[in-house]
């Protein structure tokens, strides 16, 4: 097991423990940082310009107010680690074999998007399998949780998928040819999951396999129900999960990474119950003991994909800020790199800046009451290390597991204030399930929003006429809790709604694009704090807002006046300000 275990990834530079040398040039500075823990120089070169710009600042040195006009500019050692999102990929991590996870992004999705492979493709996918597994592919191994994901996905098709999604002819030639060498060549448990009744592939007789030690014998179990496309109870599921995971952690080590590789994209591939994902949400918040509570008068947590965007301007780190200024206190969750997006995160933007996003369930209490800071940020790593720990795994089964829905719906710390909590979908259907574990919550306002790339942003470019069918961009829907209401849910509103920037007078406008570059994320940010003028401004006066407004909060019942508090934040210097002092107290708590 492993092979696909998540440790600690080796730390990047921490420009706030720098040790600063300053020397004057003719137009510009040169900062040469020793640091502590690596030893070794590097440059950090900050070019004075007219206009007015702004880049990445970090703890050590004071705000520069927008009239400084400086750009600050991350020379070759910091950049390479800090600068791209892909480098936030723990090296540790085996990489998949890629033709085989070309495969499994046609196959093992749903009923009605899985895309059958053409008998030449199926042949080429076979054979790089059973070179695996003779030992013939070396350096480029197909692994277990390969192994385990694409059979499963063969196989739940087999038993329940619809013809135009079951297998094709040419899969069916391809799978008779290499399955009689396959059985000869593949381990037990990767030959149960890709025929557990010996029915699918015509060959009888095959060793029954029950699995090695309890907990695997449970999830064979499971898995049987799951192959043949049926679904698994609450506890079933919830106790399956907390005797697995973590992966690092020794009960685990008989459970192969194939059985549980097939058991996460099957659920999904079975569109999971609601009783399933409830399962998938909650199996693990009290094995850190209760969340703490902190003394706010309201909290939002925001729940993003936590594989972050690839394409465009992330604004909830920026949002939360400007919102933390006018006393709406925001908690941010998630990852430096998750897959399969493996885009610009939360996590990647407070670490490019130099904050501390090591921070615990009760460092995060701390700064969402502190006066001048208001919001926190904790990772999955220290608040949820067995969910953590299958992030390796997740890479090779390709397709997001019934996880990356449930935990955006996490609760890290509580308040006796008014709570609420926010997420972002894509995927068609997933709206109703977001809605459905907010209320599992009990929390006072629940919010979904189709933003650019499933995040929560926003956006103010228009609805294009050839714009894909479904859910468009800028749906929102949600409830929230009348006056005083307490949350058992039957006295709240319910909205469902799509927002058009150009009605509340923002002008149309083309997102701007960062294409995993955590720096134009970062630089962009800055740039609209310190009131810059743009659509980055105007995306992130639009995502604060109306989401004050939706949730009905203090003082948003007037869409306008949301937006226009949110605007007086940025302009006033108060929601940098906020950012500041995050980035300086996130590493004294």
């Amino acid at each position: 097991m492993s092979s696909l275990l998540i440790r600690n990834p080796i730390d990047k530079p921490n420009c706030s423990q720098a040790c600063i040398k300053i020397s004057r040039l003719a137009n510009s500075q040169s900062w040469i940082c020793s640091l502590p823990r690596q030893r070794k120089l590097f440059n950090l070169s900050i070019s004075v310009r007219r206009q007015r710009s702004f880049s990445a600042f970090d703890a050590r040195s004071s705000l520069k107010p927008p009239s400084a006009a400086v750009k600050e500019v991350f020379t070759e050692g910091d950049r390479q680690n800090l600068a791209i999102s892909s480098l936030y990929r723990c090296s540790e991590i085996p990489r998949p074999n890629q033709i085989v996870l070309d495969a499994q992004a046609k196959v093992c999705t749903g009923p009605e998007q899985t895309r059958p492979l053409t008998e030449e493709q199926t042949m080429i996918v076979l054979d790089t399998i059973l070179k695996s597994a003779k030992g013939e592919l070396k350096g480029d191994d197909v692994s277990k949780a390969q192994l385990g994901a694409f059979f499963a996905a063969m196989t739940i098709r087999a038993n329940s998928f619809p013809d135009a999604t079951n297998w094709s002819e040419g899969e069916r030639r391809a799978m008779n040819l290499y399955w009689p060498h396959l059985v000869q060549a593949l381990p037990p448990d990767v030959v149960f999951i890709a025929d557990p009744e010996g029915t699918i592939m015509g060959i009888g007789n095959l060793p029954c396999y029950v699995g090695r030690g309890t907990t695997e014998m449970r999830l064979v179990g499971a898995l049987r129900e799951v192959l043949a496309g049926g679904h698994l109870g609450y506890e079933e599921v919830k106790g399956l999960l907390e005797d697995i995971l973590p992966l690092e952690d020794s009960k685990s080590l008989g459970v192969n990474e194939s059985l549980l590789a097939a058991f996460l994209i099957g659920q999904r591939m079975n569109r999971e119950t609601a009783r399933e994902l409830k399962a998938y949400c909650l199996a693990f918040d009290d094995v850190l003991g209760p969340s703490p509570i902190a003394d706010v008068r309201s909290l939002t947590h925001y729940g993003e994909p936590y594989d972050g965007n690839s394409r465009f301007f992330k604004s909830t780190l920026f949002v939360a800020a400007v919102r933390a200024s006018y006393g709406e206190s925001c908690l941010l969750h998630g990852v430096e790199w998750m897959p399969p997006k493996g885009g610009v995160t939360e996590g990647q933007l407070l670490k490019f800046l130099g904050a501390n996003t090591k921070l615990s369930q009760m460092q995060a209490k701390t700064l969402l009451e502190d006066e001048e800071v208001g919001f926190a940020y904790v990772s999955q790593r220290e608040a949820r290390p067995s969910l953590h720990s299958i992030i390796g795994l997740r890479e090779h089964i390709k397709k997001r597991p019934p996880l990356a829905t449930s935990e955006k719906v996490q609760q890290f710390v509580r308040t006796r204030g008014k709570e609420a909590i926010v997420a972002g979908f894509y995927h068609e259907g997933y709206e109703n399930s977001l809605l459905m574990l907010m209320r599992r919550r009990e929390v006072h306002g629940g919010l979904v929003v189709k933003g650019e790339e499933g995040s929560l942003s926003l956006t103010t470019k228009p609805r294009s006429v050839n714009a894909s069918k479904g859910v468009p961009v800028n749906h929102c829907a949600g409830f929230r809790l009348l006056n005083n209401s307490s949350t058992d849910g039957f006295s709240c509103k319910n909205f469902s709604m799509e927002v058009n920037a150009q009605d509340h007078g923002f002008e149309p406008t083309e997102t701007p694009r960062t294409d995993r570059s955590v720096e134009k994320n970062v630089q962009f940010g800055l740039r609209a704090l310190s009131g810059e003028k743009g659509p980055i401004y105007d995306r992130i006066i639009l995502n604060a807002g109306m989401v004050d407004h939706l949730l009905g909060c203090r003082g948003a019942e007037d869409v306008q006046i949301a937006l226009q508090r949110a605007r007086e934040a940025i302009d006033s210097g108060k929601a940098l300000n906020r950012l500041q002092s995050f980035i300086k107290i996130s590493h004294k708590v």
